[in-house]
């Protein structure tokens, strides 16, 4: 009988577990990172990777500085460009037309492009996808949960898949958020002859 009596009383106590995070939760999480810092491992199809450190700072300016490889994506609020000093190769997209606009947007709308794919206590993904542009391919981003993370929720990497189905996987480590970034170099060094240069 006594045991039946605390019974209640045990249930009361216990923890309750955290409900499955929604898309609304997904959006305060990004609308409260105004800026963050973190190492990054890319591991594309063919199995290589490759570390740098990233810096995002909303709206649109990221820059993902590569250890080795000699390229640089870099976002300056307005246009995201990808350069590859090996070949001396610039390319240029507004930065909310591509997939990495989601996370960069001022005000992310998620409604329209993005759905929840998976969820459970630990974390969710999310995979985004702009049905007005298939050639970007889609992004599965992943948050897991983390008390000390805007939203309580944190940004542990996400897969890129393109058109082709071909995937590259970015995991993050020792993510930062909220940090000052007012110094943060969101130019590049353009490798092209001037003669090649746009504008």
């Amino acid at each position: 009988m006594k045991t039946l009596l605390a019974l209640p009383l045990m249930l009361a106590a216990a923890p309750l577990a955290a409900a499955p995070a929604t898309l609304d939760d997904v959006g305060r999480s990004l609308a409260a990172t105004t800026s963050m810092t973190a190492q990054f491992v890319q591991t594309g199809a063919d199995g290589r990777s490759l570390t740098g450190t990233l810096s995002l700072a909303r709206p649109g300016k990221v820059r993902f500085a590569y250890d080795k490889a000699k390229i640089l994506i870099v976002g300056d609020g307005r246009l995201l460009t990808f350069v590859d000093y090996s070949v001396r190769q610039v390319s240029q997209w507004p930065v909310k037309s591509t997939p990495l606009g989601i996370l960069l947007s001022e005000a992310p709308d998620l409604s329209s492009m993005a759905k929840i794919v998976a969820a459970s206590d630990d974390g969710v993904i999310v995979e985004a996808r702009d049905p007005k542009r298939p050639e970007f391919g889609t992004l599965a981003i992943r948050f897991t949960r983390a008390a000390g993370a805007p939203g309580g929720l944190s940004l542990a990497g996400w897969t890129a898949r393109d058109a082709q189905g071909s995937e590259s996987v970015v995991q993050l480590n020792d993510v930062r958020y909220n940090a000052d970034l007012r110094k943060a170099d969101w130019s590049f060094r353009d490798p092209r002859p001037a003669t090649r240069r746009a504008g």
